[in-house]
């Protein structure tokens, strides 16, 4: 694949055998081709979504309204067992 954007900086960062180790089984589990390519998504993403706590409070959010649902489908489902029951019983 070609790179569309030349790449002429570099950072550098120091991980330990653990960290190096998980970002390695991180790119095979993703399919990145690389631990350069997965950190480089990784930062584009924070860059994107802005400070660490805004993307997390989105996160949270997008969980909390996941979780309402879910509240709303169980008691539905609770709804239907205790009428299925009730229609039994007689």
């Amino acid at each position: 694949m070609a790179v569309l954007k030349p790449r002429s900086r570099m950072i550098s960062v120091r991980l330990s055998e653990e960290e190096y180790a998980a970002l390695r089984r991180l790119c095979q589990a993703t399919g990145a081709r690389s631990v350069s390519d997965l950190t480089r998504d990784a930062m584009r993403g924070l860059l994107e979504n802005g400070t660490r706590e805004e993307a997390l409070g989105s996160r949270m959010e997008e969980f909390r309204a996941q979780m309402s649902s879910l509240d709303r489908k169980i008691e539905s489902l609770a709804a239907e067992i205790n009428a299925f029951k009730a229609n039994n019983v007689q």
